[in-house]
């Protein structure tokens, strides 16, 4: 994957910068040391229970919604919200989820593939109502998905726990 440092190369639209920089914060910005890895704020805020996945998933919809303002086909839209999906899902498993999040780095890929678009302008409003359409449908997918995710682990715990009492 390529170097995902916003810094080091500029953006013309403050709007570009500010999600360039979010998914830098979120899935590059702590270099491990000793391994020199990087991860980001995303795995971090990850290790939080419940919580930390939920803001994770909407800070990654964050940058696929700005996407969708700037006018990202829909095709480019759609392995957006693909790699949001399969970081949430995988994501909501303790402890294996988080590696993976670390790993993976849905909005690092979600930022290579805005950039790879190339005329970064704003959508005229019909083409932004699509989008915002389009993004609802995805987003109310994405948290059938991360809800289902979680009923199953809380489910499998439960079955755990009651096969281990007395």
């Amino acid at each position: 994957m390529p170097d995902t440092d916003v810094q080091a190369r500029p953006a013309s639209d403050p709007r570009l910068q500010r999600i360039e920089h979010l998914g830098f914060l979120l899935d590059n910005s702590i270099r491990l040391p000793i391994i020199g890895y990087r991860i980001g704020w995303d795995a971090i805020i990850g290790l939080i229970p419940g919580f930390g996945d939920v803001a994770g998933l909407l800070l990654s919809a964050y940058i696929v919604y700005e996407s969708a303002r700037f006018g990202v086909p829909k095709a480019t839209l759609g392995r957006m919200v693909l790699n949001v999906g399969i970081e949430a899902l995988v994501g909501a498993v303790p402890v294996l989820g988080d590696l993976f999040d670390a790993t993976f780095k849905a909005n690092a890929r979600n930022i290579d593939l805005l950039q790879k678009h190339g005329n970064l302008t704003m959508a005229s409003p019909q083409r932004q109502r699509d989008r915002r359409f389009l993004l609802l449908v995805f987003g109310g997918l994405l948290v059938m998905v991360v809800v289902l995710a979680a009923l199953l682990i809380w489910g499998v715990v439960w079955l755990w726990n009651l096969g281990a009492s007395p």
